[in-house]
């Protein structure tokens, strides 16, 4: 496929239906891992439609959240959901972040890490805006398997279609694992760095929600199936209605695994 799958991160409303509603249960156990104090100063780096930056604001009692992405799209979304003065978005570069050196207590990101260009600039950035002993931390979906949605849409599409292999998100990330996660954080200089797995459950109702944010172009699969014929499509569409693990009420259980990583300035 001559076009591949670069990723488009245009509509807040497509994501959310996409993956943006699965990541709440993931960052619940995020930060609950992170087990912070309050009256923090956190940055939101890639905060995305604000999913992260809302449970950080209702469960750790914050002095202020800052959250930077570079979809404004995203950052509209985020503010106009999130009504909390402690809160702001703005649209920024996470490999240059507009916040001083040494201003904030925690950094975090979540399901940002594998899509931005230079991993290593980005951690380097998220250190630098964190003072001394502040945390800095990041999860991202494992796409070698855990993160059974697209792992059934990637198999399928490159069983039917073996030449696009390469655009298969296993393949184009292989930082979401713990062993690369692990190195790039003690690479930037950040100490006590660990790792964890979070898994969480994914049911969808029936197999028009599971199938229907793939239609709406946002993300690296939907990208993909967009640039693909009608045929092909619904040749995809057959076959995952035929794979997965379909209930009788109609439901599709699914789950879906996220790595963690955190480390102390």
């Amino acid at each position: 496929m001559a076009d591949g799958a670069k990723e488009a991160w245009d509509s807040g409303d497509a994501y959310e239906a996409y993956v943006g509603r699965w990541s709440r249960p993931v960052a619940a156990q995020f930060i609950g891992w992170l087990a912070l104090p309050s009256g923090l100063r956190w940055a939101d780096v890639g905060c995305g439609t604000g999913a992260l930056s809302e449970l950080i604001l209702r469960s750790c009692d914050p002095a202020a959240v800052v959250g930077v992405d570079r979809a404004a799209p995203f950052v509209a979304v985020a503010s106009r959901r999130i009504a909390d003065g402690r809160a702001s978005f703005e649209v920024g570069d996470a490999t240059s972040l507009p916040w001083p050196d040494a201003s904030l207590d925690a950094a975090v990101s979540g399901l940002v890490l594998n899509f931005v260009p230079d991993a290593a600039a980005m951690v380097r950035e998220m250190r630098r805006v964190t003072r001394p002993g502040g945390r800095v931390a990041a999860y991202v979906w494992d796409y070698a398997g855990g993160m059974q949605m697209m792992r059934h849409f990637w198999d399928v599409a490159i069983a039917l279609n073996p030449d696009d292999a390469g655009l298969d998100q296993a393949e184009r990330f292989p930082i979401c694992q713990p062993g690369p996660l692990q190195a790039l954080f003690e690479t930037a200089g950040l100490k006590h760095v660990a790792t964890r797995a979070i898994d969480i459950p994914m049911v969808f109702r029936d197999f028009d929600d599971f199938w229907t944010p793939f239609l709406r172009k946002q993300g690296a699969a939907p990208t993909y199936l967009a640039k693909l014929g009608a045929t092909r499509q619904q040749g995809i569409r057959d076959e995952l209605k035929a794979r997965l693990p379909t209930q009788p009420d109609g439901r599709i259980a699914l789950t879906a695994r996220a790595w963690a990583v955190q480390g102390t300035n």
